[in-house]
């Protein structure tokens, strides 16, 4: 408990405002390689019409943005490559939460900030009566994200970046 209290303290949790879109564009092109990185367009495009869902840790001390966490709302229960560059398939009043990007700067890493992104990111979205959250990730990130609460689903359908990914889902609703 003393880490979130702490965490809390050190950062502001809250929805991206539109002056910041362009810090968590360059975020994501310092966490993922290129084939794998939201561009700046459909990142903006998710800044924008999911603000919602966006959610931000900014450091108090320097108002820096030290990482996010960004997705959209949909019914479906499977994740498809079509999530991370079609905006049109978010639907604020869908169940389920397919998550696009989870980002910390490297400089704020090993502090648990990704973990305490997620735990907001999820208290909030269990409150707003979604049912899960779902994930892609490499096989190499499964015990973080199990550590989080995920359960592995397989194999994925989706081969963005030209890679292979596991499907991932945590219940919350």
């Amino acid at each position: 408990m003393e880490e979130i209290r702490t965490l809390r303290e050190q950062f502001d949790f809250r929805p991206i405002r539109p002056e910041e879109i362009d810090e968590s564009v360059e975020i994501e092109n310092i966490c993922f390689p290129p084939n794998e990185a939201c561009s700046a367009k459909h990142m903006r495009e998710r800044a924008e019409a999911a603000t919602e869902l966006f959610l931000v840790a900014i450091d108090r001390g320097n108002g820096k943005m030290a990482g996010f966490l960004t997705g959209i709302a949909t019914e479906e229960t499977a994740f498809r490559d079509d999530f991370f560059t079609d905006i049109s398939l978010h639907d604020n009043t869908g169940g389920h939460v397919m998550l696009l990007s989870l980002n910390v700067r490297p400089e704020y890493r090993g502090r648990g900030l990704a973990r305490e992104l997620l735990r907001v990111y999820r208290d909030r979205e269990e409150k707003n009566g979604r049912k899960a959250l779902h994930l892609t990730c490499h096989t190499e990130k499964l015990p973080m994200y199990e550590k989080m609460g995920f359960r592995d689903q397989g194999l994925s359908a989706s081969v963005w970046g030209g890679g292979s990914w596991n499907d991932m889902e945590m219940v919350i609703g």
